[in-house]
């Protein structure tokens, strides 16, 4: 009983996504993750001393990362289990941190940069835009709890979305062309075996996280502007 009054809220926001999870009210959420995915492989490149050519989604919730050098391994790794831990950074942040609107505020600026510098296809150029300004928006003109409440749904959305999506194309479809296809032909095993590496590597993640975010009250007491 106490630990439902210390995290009812998070709790009814998880069935509300779940709910409406095959609905198309939470396709724009399953893009924004993918977004994460791709932008996790771009950090992964940069950080191993590689550059980006090119980002790109598309409305059927795929997209693509060109990237030139850096570690191929890190690169390809870095999507699912990327998107992930980024996901539970924002998650994270909501429910432990006062600093909702600078973040909600960076990764709004981030999408328009990012499209500025390497995205070309135009869904990609007006969903990455139309994002961002709307981020930027909710972080200048709304409170503490409104921008707490969106940095909640996008962390939860990518805990719920990532592991089905690993799922999705290295398990249930491993001819698939995915990340794990192309890990698996760079350097050995099948599609299946990365795929259930990193299906158990999210778990982890996923526990992890919630092991430090539910240590306290998640409630978000009072709605306030600061």
């Amino acid at each position: 009983m106490s630990y439902l009054r210390s995290h009812w809220q998070l709790l009814a926001l998880t069935a509300l996504v779940f709910a409406l999870w095959q609905t198309p009210v939470v396709v724009p959420l399953k893009i924004l993750v993918v977004f994460l995915h791709e932008i996790s492989h771009a950090l992964a490149a940069w950080l191993t001393g590689g550059s980006v050519e090119q980002i790109s989604i598309s409305a059927q919730q795929g997209g693509f990362a060109v990237t030139r050098g850096g570690n191929l391994f890190a690169i390809l790794s870095a999507g699912y289990l990327g998107s992930l831990a980024l996901g539970a950074g924002l998650l994270m942040i909501a429910l432990h941190s006062t600093a909702d609107r600078a973040v909600t505020a960076a990764l709004g600026a981030m999408m328009l940069l990012v499209t500025l510098l390497y995205v070309r296809d135009l869904f990609a150029v007006v969903f990455c835009v139309v994002a961002g300004l709307v981020l930027l928006g909710m972080a200048r003109f709304l409170g503490h709890a409104a921008n707490d409440m969106a940095l909640r749904v996008i962390g939860l959305s990518s805990l719920i979305y990532v592991p089905y999506d690993i799922y999705d194309d290295t398990i249930r479809r491993p001819s698939v062309r995915s990340d794990a296809y192309m890990l698996a032909e760079a350097f050995g095993g099948t599609a299946m075996i990365w795929g259930a590496i990193w299906l158990v590597l999210s778990g982890i993640i996923i526990v992890w996280c919630l092991r430090r975010t539910l240590s306290q009250s998640s409630n978000l007491a009072r709605a306030t502007r600061s």
